[in-house]
């Protein structure tokens, strides 16, 4: 018997939806793809990661069982308006956006009858941006995120946690979107924040990169940045994300007045909490 190949259209083909369409071509889906600017069309058809390209998705959307916008968080209500009257009965549209709550409700009252809009966000990226740095590699053995809707059905959110297993992340866990924007504030934004200020702060009073050690490379890392993207991250999450701020200030609080206050026992003390959480944290990688 036949397996049939789903047919699916990425657009946005940047570094998180060039990366998609490599691996799901890999994975024997037919891939369209789309993408307002003519040299990443052009390199994304000449590379071989998609079956055919354009710089409008019009022509591959009824065509498709899945729809994936790989755009900024911004402009995904604004595709999804352009492109609804085109999906097919039954087709799935998925997206990419590292926050939810604000658009969710939106998005959901955009869909037209007898399709299916399911929220993701793979855990997954590259500090660059761009088609020039799509690797489907970075999805190996990461999270990835669902934010089910409660007019999703089960078998579109089954068929986006195929996906994702079939692009090689690892735990595919599900959250409500509120629930969402509140650990990505802790776990991917508030680490980028700290990452900014740590290379901003530096007085330039030495010729630093000559003097870095694997901890600041390590930790500065994310803040070779995608300013357009970032900025709308921080702002579109902003109360959830001045909490995660407010409580690693605390934190911090605690170490420079012991640094202060010359408490040998109390720095241990943050130092022993901190190495056993870590320990605990590598169990699960």
């Amino acid at each position: 018997m036949t397996v049939k190949r789903h047919i699916v259209t990425v657009i946005g083909l940047g570094v998180i939806g060039g990366s998609y369409a490599m691996s799901l071509k890999k994975n024997g889906y037919t891939v369209y793809g789309a993408d307002c600017d003519e040299e990443t069309v052009r390199k994304a058809k000449e590379r071989g990661i998609v079956d055919d390209a354009a710089t409008s998705a019009d022509p591959f959307i009824p065509l498709s069982d899945i729809v994936v916008i790989a755009l900024y968080p911004k402009q995904v209500e604004g595709e999804l308006g352009r492109i609804r009257r085109l999906l097919k009965e039954g087709a799935i549209v998925t997206d990419v956006a590292g926050i939810k709550s604000h658009f969710t409700e939106k998005i959901i009252a955009l869909m037209p009858e007898n399709t299916d809009f399911v929220f993701a966000h793979p855990m997954a990226g590259r500090e660059k941006k761009g088609i020039d740095y799509a690797d489907d590699a970075v999805f190996k053995g990461a999270n990835f995120i669902i934010t089910p809707s409660e007019k999703n059905k089960q078998s579109s959110i089954d068929a986006i946690e195929k996906l994702a297993r079939e692009m090689g992340f690892r735990n595919v866990m599900k959250l409500t979107p509120a629930q969402h924007d509140k650990i990505i504030s802790f776990v991917s934004q508030l680490p980028h924040a700290l990452a900014v200020a740590l290379v901003n702060s530096d007085d330039r009073q030495f010729d630093t990169p000559r003097f870095v050690g694997d901890s600041y490379r390590d930790l500065t890392r994310i803040a070779n940045i995608n300013e357009s993207l970032w900025s709308e991250l921080f702002l579109g999450n902003k109360q959830n994300l001045l909490s995660s701020i407010k409580e690693f200030e605390k934190c911090l609080d605690v170490i420079k007045e012991a640094i202060e206050n010359e408490d040998k026992e109390t720095l241990e003390k943050e130092f022993v909490k901190a190495t056993k959480r870590r320990t605990e944290f590598n169990k699960e990688l």
